[in-house]
């Protein structure tokens, strides 16, 4: 909770300040695991623990709130220990959201497409998926569960995407780097 913001800092590593608390209000962050930068200079940070890419222009203003509301399988395996409860009232009123679906623990914003577009890809632990995002939020799609075979994830802790279509995925629990190749 003491690191609980963003650190802005020069190229040359000077200090030129920061932004954010600990807490669930917006503009504060409960474990901030990931954080990318747009072409247009808007940051995106996944706040894990509140399940939720909060996104600020590069003095702190904060610009909107994403959070990936799909539903996980009744049946959907947890990649080590037991399976996560979603609550009847829905994840967001879990005691703790880390483990909640949607909750961001990786991010990667594709570099412009021909026509000038990017994607946001977003990853959770549990039920172990990779999202594909429009930069204000739509979601475009899903892949991927929890698990140890091919597509299956243990807990992704990086994305890359040097195009829309190829992710290199790097998993905590399997110890290793997936590359996929997307149809789309």
């Amino acid at each position: 909770s003491i690191n609980s913001r963003v650190a802005k800092v020069a190229p040359d590593g000077r200090w030129l300040g920061s932004w954010g608390s600990f807490g669930s209000e917006p503009g504060q962050f409960n474990t901030l695991h990931s954080i990318q930068v747009d072409a247009q200079d808007q940051v995106y940070v996944a706040d894990r623990g509140n399940r939720r890419i909060q996104v600020f222009d590069t003095n702190g203003k904060l610009l909107r709130i994403i959070q990936i509301n799909l539903p996980s399988p009744a049946d959907a395996p947890s990649a080590i220990g037991n399976r996560p409860v979603v609550p009847a009232a829905g994840p967001d009123a879990a005691p703790t959201k880390t483990m909640m679906p949607g909750a961001p623990w990786a991010l990667c914003i594709t570099p412009r497409t021909a026509s000038g577009q990017q994607f946001l890809y977003v990853s959770d632990a549990w039920p172990g998926r990779i999202y594909k995002l429009s930069l204000d939020g739509k979601l475009l799609g899903w892949l991927g569960g929890a698990g140890k075979q091919l597509k299956q994830f243990g807990w992704i802790h990086e994305i890359a995407c040097p195009s829309e279509n190829e992710l290199y995925v790097a998993e905590l629990l399997n110890w290793r780097l997936q590359k996929l190749t997307l149809h789309p």
